[in-house]
């Protein structure tokens, strides 16, 4: 059913029965915001409890002696390349949707674990002004963007090698996709977590990355692919800017958005055929709606809102959705192949179906993704799920 922001705005202040979310109604915030602060109030303070005593583990704790870098250097190994059962000692060939569990992952691990913690230690600060919860914030990022002997290089020259083929690949920009989240937090955070000096150390190293992301040779590789690959690019890039500042980028990318991304992605129907023809397409389709939907609320501010926009023959954020709401309701529905792996642990609660239905005004998404799993148990899909705190977006 759809609706129109009064009504929204009615039903939830008739509903809000926690404290700290009803100051922020108070203070002038959003419905969504009162909406999503409700729901997760629960779930985020429990996290965050855990995550309180836990100390910052950055990749200089774990070396691998496949990396060609250095202890400071993220590396990672392509996910579907497998060892070649005709040449053992030879390059490894590709297994497209089949991960290699005999890759290394520590470094993807702890960043995953950045990502899960600290968005969710800020979210709780939001949420109580507790500045425990802020302080711990602080550390991960200081350990991990400003602290000589633990920070990560700004860049991601050995991520996603290939034995005996490459060092590192422009495919493997997709690996910190899990930093959009902790940039996004970062953004909420002050004196209260960092002093001013590192804070400016944070930015810094956001603003290094994203120019290797824009002038490296696998940077602009990545920027030019035609799936998912590319907006992953894109939300990083746009997160990334936001922390930093940089609104001609961000501009940039709302005219990429416009004119190359959504057209050369989306089907008429709302599917995204490349994704579809993976041998993963549920899984893929749905990461790449929610990666969308994730751009397009991190592009909001000025300019045009892309939560809203659709191209001339209808193709948008609100098109996508329509095509994927009924598989998300009911797998069983779903007319493609069946994912090679990770099938039955899916769907979990989608960002997207949350962002799209505030902006399509469409209630059943909003009703859909209350009842679908925030808290994935599977590795595979922890790693293709980087927007956990909807609370930092709204």
């Amino acid at each position: 059913m759809a609706f129109n922001r009064r009504e929204f705005c009615a039903a939830v202040a008739g509903t809000i029965v926690v404290g700290r979310a009803r100051s922020a109604w108070a203070a002038g915030e959003s419905a969504a915001y009162v909406m999503v602060a409700q729901r997760d109030r629960g779930r985020i303070l429990k996290a965050a409890k855990e995550y309180l005593p836990m100390e910052p583990v950055t990749i200089t704790a774990l070396r691998s002696p496949k990396s060609p870098g250095g202890p400071h250097d993220f590396f990672s190994q392509a996910d579907y390349f497998w060892p070649n059962p005709k040449n053992s000692d030879g390059p490894y060939i590709n297994r497209d949707g089949q991960s290699n569990p005999e890759n290394f992952n520590d470094h993807r691990k702890v960043m995953i674990d950045l990502s899960v913690r600290m968005p969710a230690l800020t979210a709780a600060w939001l949420l109580t002004k507790d500045r425990r919860y802020a302080k711990r914030a602080g550390d991960h990022l200081r350990a991990w963007f400003v602290t000589p002997e633990t920070r990560m290089n700004p860049n991601l020259e050995y991520s996603q090698g290939v034995h005996g083929v490459s060092t590192g690949r422009n495919y493997g920009i997709i690996d910190t996709l899990h930093l959009v989240e902790v940039a996004r937090a970062a953004s909420f955070l002050g004196p209260e977590a960092l002093s001013a000096a590192d804070l400016q150390s944070v930015k810094q190293w956001f603003r290094e990355y994203l120019s290797w992301m824009e002038n490296s040779e696998k940077g602009k590789q990545e920027r030019t692919t035609l799936n998912n690959h590319a907006t992953c690019w894109a939300l990083q890039a746009s997160e990334f800017a936001r922390l930093t500042g940089d609104e001609q980028t961000r501009d940039e990318i709302r005219q990429w958005f416009i004119g190359a991304l959504l057209p050369d992605q989306l089907g008429k129907d709302g599917s995204f055929p490349k994704e579809l023809a993976r041998t993963k397409p549920y899984s893929y389709s749905i990461f790449n709606f929610d990666v969308m939907a994730g751009l397009a609320q991190s592009l909001k501010g000025s300019g045009t809102d892309l939560t809203t926009f659709a191209l001339p023959d209808g193709r948008g954020l609100c098109k996508a959705a329509e095509f994927l709401y009924p598989y998300l309701k009911d797998k069983a529905k779903w007319p493609y192949a069946k994912d090679v792996e990770h099938f039955d642990a899916l769907p979990v609660r989608s960002p997207g179906l949350l962002f799209a239905g505030l902006a399509c005004r469409h209630e059943e998404y909003i009703t859909l993704w209350k009842t679908l799993n925030p808290e994935p148990t599977d590795k595979e899909i922890i790693r293709n799920y980087p927007i956990r705190q909807p609370l930092l977006w709204v």
